[in-house]
């Protein structure tokens, strides 16, 4: 079958490989290259199941993150573990086994579906082609920015200071740290700089770029064409990271190939409950942390930093320790209730 395929980063190059294998498959990139894009490549061990090869590029591992709130320090411990990658690393790595597979051009900017082809895959990313034009939905709009100060940092925890709509994070590299925001456009440089210029923190090679986020849909069931990964808006509401979740859409369509109409219900069936609930825990969470602090009341939680699950109610609901805190709190608030280990 031929197959085109719009949008050369991460999902795109997949893709390419993996159908590749039996199909006939042109993959379109815009730019002239790869590699450019902003991005942490902070990654889950889920990473090694899609790309097995990555193993040999990482960089360093992470094992959690601090979170630092106005009045309350919070530390998440991931059930998987992270490791820090170089974007254009994973991306020629792609690239090398994709090229065995499919026919690619780059260059090549899509301004229409393209004829002659029997599947046509978009993973053209965010403000591309077909979120302007075969999606609909509500999206939000934020800018990422990052950039590296030259100093060793072997630590495996990442540090992040939540701010009214994103975050800023430091990641720890090894041979040196990321400095980076997720904002609103319009508040991501200002916030971003006073809060360098107040630690005295200098950074080099500043990169940004914009985020779009919150599920869209086609506006039309298509059998011709399916869109996966940012184009989607797949990207994690709590942490803004797209590659996991980005490739788990290649692989769906992968499994169902080429049947897009199936796909696209395992989309949705996989991903509209983690990206509006998550949403909402994350307004929640921060509503607390900046207004209510003492709700926030362990100092450390457990998550699985790809997809929701209900676990995490265990760190509040399973531990006797917390009980006793819950009931001072209520005490405090002369309510009379108590709470029993049972």
């Amino acid at each position: 079958m031929k197959v085109a395929i719009v949008g050369g980063g991460i999902c795109g190059l997949y893709l390419a490989y993996q159908l590749g294998e039996k199909e006939d498959v042109f993959l379109f990139e815009k730019k002239e290259g790869i590699g450019k894009k902003a991005c942490s490549s902070l990654v889950s061990e889920r990473i090694f199941h899609f790309l097995p090869q990555s193993r040999k590029i990482i960089k360093h591992k992470i094992r959690g993150v601090r979170l630092y709130f106005p009045s309350r320090e919070i530390f998440v411990n991931f059930k998987k573990d992270f490791f820090v990658f170089e974007r254009k690393d994973l991306e020629n790595l792609l690239l090398s086994l994709a090229q065995k597979r499919a026919k690619i051009y780059f260059s090549k900017e899509t301004k229409e579906i393209p004829e002659d082809f029997q599947r046509i895959i978009f993973s053209d990313g965010a403000f591309s082609f077909s979120q302007k034009f075969l999606l609909k939905g509500s999206k939000n709009i934020y800018l990422g920015m990052q950039g590296f100060e030259e100093k060793e940092d072997y630590s495996q925890i990442t540090e992040v200071f939540p701010t009214k709509n994103g975050f800023i994070w430091k990641i720890p590299r090894g041979q040196d740290r990321e400095w980076g925001i997720v904002e609103k456009k319009e508040d991501a440089l200002k916030i971003f700089d006073l809060f360098l210029k107040e630690r005295k923190i200098k950074i080099k090679n500043k990169k940004s770029s914009l985020i779009s986020q919150g599920f869209l849909f086609p506006k039309k069931k298509q059998e011709r064409y399916a869109i996966v990964g940012e184009a989607r808006g797949l990207v994690k509401p709590w942490s803004f990271g797209g590659i996991i979740w980005g490739l788990t859409s290649c692989e769906i369509l992968k499994k169902h190939f080429p049947n897009f109409l199936n796909y696209e219900k395992e989309l949705r069936k996989t991903f509209i409950f983690q990206v509006f609930f998550s949403q909402f825990l994350k307004k929640i969470v921060y509503f607390a942390g900046f207004n209510f602090p003492f709700l926030l009341f362990l100092k450390n939680y457990e998550i699985d930093g790809d997809f929701f699950d209900f676990s995490v109610f265990g760190n509040l609901f399973l531990n006797k320790l917390n009980l006793n805190k819950l009931n001072k709190f209520f005490s405090k608030t002369n309510q009379g209730f108590s709470l029993k280990n049972k």
